[in-house]
């Protein structure tokens, strides 16, 4: 090995063990059995978030109590934060029971949810919150899921989060590939190895007991991934309910979605640089797989930063070969972090049931990377915590 050889593999050391990480998540990734259900028996405040969602909230509210499970051992709580139309009044009609919350100072998703997280706790009539975005649709056998891991012991739970309408173009058939790989393949591979499958933000669950152990200070864009962080670090992994799932609307158009890009990459950054390290430092320190793992999934940057990291040590070692005439010792790990994302992202398309439409929808990811990275260089916008609301497309009563 020459020493330009030496260089590159110490260079490409991130890369190697960013693609190792995901290549361990997608070979643990195999589909695991639907666990038998448990006679329903704790009680369930489904809490629904919600600023200035009138179009959509009413559908949301009737999909929620449309549950199955009884309807004594569950109620819906919508927070109506800041609003200045009519989600209030039409979830009430709907059959919710709202809180409405006005604070021009603390205003966002996660002051919402500690708003009602805290009358939860006061009240009385639960056992676990879970939380539901304004604009999702849940699989009627959601709180089964919950209520059989919560039994067994769980104190955090996460379904799989998916889209609702993936065939409204090209870009949502590629956010349901991509959903699919950070909400799927890498949680179930996460749950194999019984570590925290993080956090979502959308089809969550809480024990009473977790949340007065551990209360929801995580006012953060990513409020879900810095509360995840503060439970792994109590000692709390989050289970991942696999054969339940939650169904958000994404957006289709390039312009909608850009406030939407900016602050979910954008406020994962800003958790990386607070956490990222530290954290690996505490894992280590602690020989807590939990810890490691958390450090992993933040340090590890998004599919599209990774590809072109792997695209990079590939084009060096390629030129380094034909400098020196003979394969460079480089090369073998390009070809290891080329072939560990090809086997992730087939996975991924693989279960997301995409298809033929899915497989063109990818053939456009080179464009889309090169969106994100426009975005994320241009920088975000938005205030830290505050709502802001992505416009929905596809108005729904």
């Amino acid at each position: 090995m020459t020493w330009m050889d030496v260089l590159l593999l110490v260079l490409s050391l991130p890369v190697v063990l960013a693609c190792g990480y995901l290549l361990l998540l997608t070979l643990l990734s195999a589909n695991l059995p639907t666990p038998p259900r448990v006679a329903p028996r704790l009680r369930f405040d489904i809490i629904v978030p919600a600023h200035n969602e009138e179009a959509g909230i009413a559908r949301t509210v009737r999909n929620l109590l449309a549950l199955d499970y009884p309807a004594e051992l569950r109620r819906v709580l919508v927070v109506a934060d800041n609003c200045s139309d009519t989600t209030a009044e039409r979830a009430r009609d709907a059959g919710a029971t709202v809180l409405v919350r006005y604070d021009t100072e603390k205003r966002g998703k996660g002051f919402a949810l500690a708003h009602a997280f805290e009358h939860s706790l006061k009240d009385g009539f639960a056992d676990a919150v879970v939380v539901v975005d304004a604009d999702t649709e849940v699989s009627p056998h959601l709180l089964h899921s919950f209520g059989l891991r919560l039994e067994a012991g769980a104190q955090a739970i996460q379904a799989h989060y998916g889209v609702l309408n993936p065939n409204d173009s090209w870009r949502t058939r590629l956010m349901a590939i991509g959903m699919a790989l950070f909400h799927k393949v890498r949680s179930q591979g996460r749950e194999r190895l019984e570590v925290s499958c993080g956090l979502r933000g959308n089809g969550m669950c809480f024990s009473h007991r977790v949340i007065r152990e551990v209360p929801h200070d995580a006012f953060s864009i990513v409020e879900d991934l810095e509360y995840g962080i503060r439970l792994g670090r109590a000692g709390h992994r989050v289970h991942y309910a696999w054969e339940a799932e939650v169904l958000g609307e994404m957006v289709s158009s390039e312009k909608a979605s850009r406030s939407q890009r900016r602050r979910w990459e954008g406020g994962r950054w800003a958790m990386t640089k607070q956490f990222g390290v530290p954290l690996l430092d505490e894992a280590l320190e602690k020989r807590n797989p939990v810890l490691l793992d958390l450090a992993m999934d933040l340090l590890v940057p998004p599919l599209s930063y990774v590809v072109l990291g792997a695209l990079a040590v590939a084009g060096a070692a390629g030129a380094l070969s034909v400098w020196q005439d003979r394969v460079a010792f480089s090369a073998y790990a390009a070809a290891f972090c080329v072939a560990s994302l090809g086997l992730y992202v087939f996975r991924g398309w693989w279960v997301s049931g995409m298809g033929v439409q899915g497989l063109l929808a990818l053939a456009r990811a080179p464009f889309y990377v090169v969106w994100k990275v426009w975005l994320m260089a241009v920088g975000p916008r938005d205030k830290k915590g505050e709502w802001v609301r992505t416009t929905r497309e596809a108005r729904k009563p």
